[in-house]
């Protein structure tokens, strides 16, 4: 038995398909003048090959995974074709006299090491994007045939010590029923690639290559974070057992769809989801959501050469209101900074991002920019209910800003005869403990608040919601987080506006509990979860919920809550 961190719920038994990294043999021996021409022409047709590999992985991961999965294999391409990287690469066949493998192996280990040495977990799991190029240019200079993931003839769960972009992009999807590496986070490739696709996944396990053979039996449980090699009889029946209820629970899950979500005592509140396009809606449908509480626009600025222009946004903004008909849809303005970079966009280096020069002290210097995303939405918001939402509001000063830009571009619209929702509703997020001490001037400033739990938590607790190192720190159910989100939504009601969370917190079976007897009015999350909400709530009254909230603020530690809530919910 393996364990490692759980990223993505479900247990599949299957055979093992191992993906061992087949080691290269370079040539690092000295070439003659003479051979590099040659060695040149050998990159050259290795970048031609390789470009049209990730081109057709671009194709693949556009039809099963979406426009937001497939931006990583764009970024692939970008980079494949960026003449800086032959450029490096050249330099060093012709100033060290290398072979192209070895200048290639080179050049890619040094530009890995700049991502690996970045502060920020998410850009140094980056490296392993840098990586995978790597290894398909070379294995194209050497002409090494690799493993067709592609073309698989039975049902498999891949092995790995990490998969690559391009192995979970060009995979069979139908024969590859679960994943369990090495190493690898919950914001790792993989994990969300897992989660995309609602197969069992476990990462960071350790160990698994040298005791795992392709072959063997393998249970993965993506709910524990547990692997079984070859299982003995009585655990294979154990797991079936236990694979065979978490189905059936999904199938029930389904049955919830057409369901109001309500509590026994008739108190309604609204579930919606969080998306980062207009197709993202289709499953947030599916999936029973009355909503989009929240709509990422930062990924319609990314991986591509320049701002997207106001017609750009007014046609996604345009398709999601009619994909949506009618029902509500918040769009956060640009929310860049921290971990999000744009490459035509020049940001300063900073020791610290997350608390920098980003989303909306971006946004409220380069008006021109926002001017442009605050009139596309305008005029997204005349085919549906769309709503203007300003992310890392931290005072009255930078609302009132905010809302002033708007005004302006109302004025210029109806100048040009362009229509719009002239009572287009205006929020902000509350992720920043200033705002949240201020919620109740902040209320009287707008029409609704949406509650960033991922970032509130990051900045009460002082804890890096990226380093592993103190990831047992970062605790939603933190007595001190769960004060500033009562105190925001009691704020919220006494000036009449709705409150929501659009955090992780709020796609948390266990969270939903406390954030129900709390009165909150919207829950939004990832869309596979909505069914999972909507099951606590349509499982409880208002009044036991308030009786656990109740309890859980006397508490000390967010170890007792979670524990308290847990045994709570086995009477469901």
């Amino acid at each position: 038995m393996k364990k490692g961190i759980a990223v993505s719920p479900g247990i599949v038994i299957s055979k093992a398909l191992v993906l061992k990294e087949e080691v290269v043999d370079l040539n690092t021996n000295a070439i003659s003048e003479q051979a590099i021409a040659g060695e040149i022409s050998r990159l050259e047709d290795a970048l031609k090959k390789s470009a049209l590999q990730v081109a057709k992985i671009v194709e693949k991961a556009l039809e099963e995974l979406g426009a937001e999965k497939a931006q990583v294999f764009e970024a692939h391409k970008m980079l494949l074709d960026d003449p800086v990287l032959k450029d490096t690469i050249t330099e060093k066949i012709k100033k060290e006299g290398i072979s192209a493998d070895y200048a290639t192996h080179k050049a890619v280990e040094e530009l890995k090491v700049v991502f690996e040495m970045m502060d920020s977990e998410y850009m140094r799991e980056r490296a392993a994007d840098i990586k995978d190029i790597g290894q398909r240019l070379i294995n194209n200079i050497v002409g090494k045939e690799t493993i067709d993931l592609a073309v698989l003839n039975e049902d498999v769960v891949i092995i790995g010590k990490d998969l690559t972009p391009s192995d979970t992009a060009s995979m069979d999807k139908a024969r590859v029923k679960g994943f369990a590496t090495e190493i690898g986070g919950r914001t790792s490739h993989t994990a969300i690639i897992a989660r995309t696709l609602e197969i069992p996944a476990v990462v960071g396990c350790g160990q698994l290559l040298d005791e795992i053979k392709t072959g063997d039996t393998v249970v993965i449980d993506g709910s524990t974070g547990e692997v079984c090699i070859n299982p003995a009889q009585t655990e294979l029946d154990e797991y079936s057992r236990k694979a065979a209820e978490f189905q059936a629970r999904k199938e029930k899950m389904k049955a919830l769809k057409a369901l109001p979500p309500e509590t026994t005592d008739g108190h309604r509140v609204e579930l919606a989801g969080n998306i980062g396009k207009p197709e993202d809606v289709i499953p947030v449908l599916e999936n029973g959501g009355e909503a989009v509480g929240l709509f990422r626009t930062e990924f319609l600025y990314m991986n591509r050469e320049n701002f997207p222009n106001e017609e750009e946004q007014f046609m996604a903004y345009k398709s999601a209101a009619e994909r949506m008909s009618g029902r509500p849809i918040i769009i956060r303005t640009l929310d860049i900074g921290g971990d999000k970079h744009l490459p035509y966009l020049e940001l300063p280096e900073e020791a610290n991002p997350f608390l920098g020069y980003r989303a909306i002290r971006i946004c409220l210097e380069q008006t021109d920019l926002f001017k442009t995303q605050l009139k596309a939405i305008l005029r997204g918001s005349a085919f549906g209910k769309l709503k203007v939402m300003f992310p890392m509001i931290s005072g009255i000063a930078e609302i009132r800003k905010a809302k002033a830009v708007l005004e302006e571009c109302k004025i210029e619209l109806r100048s040009a005869g362009a229509a719009f929702d002239e009572n287009l509703e205006v929020g902000i997020m509350i992720e920043i403990p200033s705002a949240a001490m201020m919620a109740d001037q902040l209320a009287k400033e707008v029409d609704f608040f949406s509650i960033g739990t991922n970032d509130l938590c990051q900045y009460t607790l002082a804890v890096d919601r990226m380093n592993e190192k103190i990831s047992d720190l970062y605790d939603p159910l933190h007595p001190a987080v769960l004060r500033l989100i009562k105190k925001v939504i009691d704020d919220g009601h006494k000036e009449g506006i709705m409150v929501g969370v659009c955090g992780e917190m709020a796609s948390g079976v266990e969270n939903a509990l406390i954030l129900l007897g709390m009165g909150l009015d919207e829950f939004s999350m990832s869309a596979v979860a909505i069914p999972y909400v909507k099951e606590v709530i349509r499982n409880i009254s208002l009044v036991k919920a308030q009786e656990i909230l109740n309890k859980c603020l006397q508490m000390e530690t967010g170890a007792q809550i979670k524990e308290y809530i847990q045994n709570e919910m086995k009477s469901f």
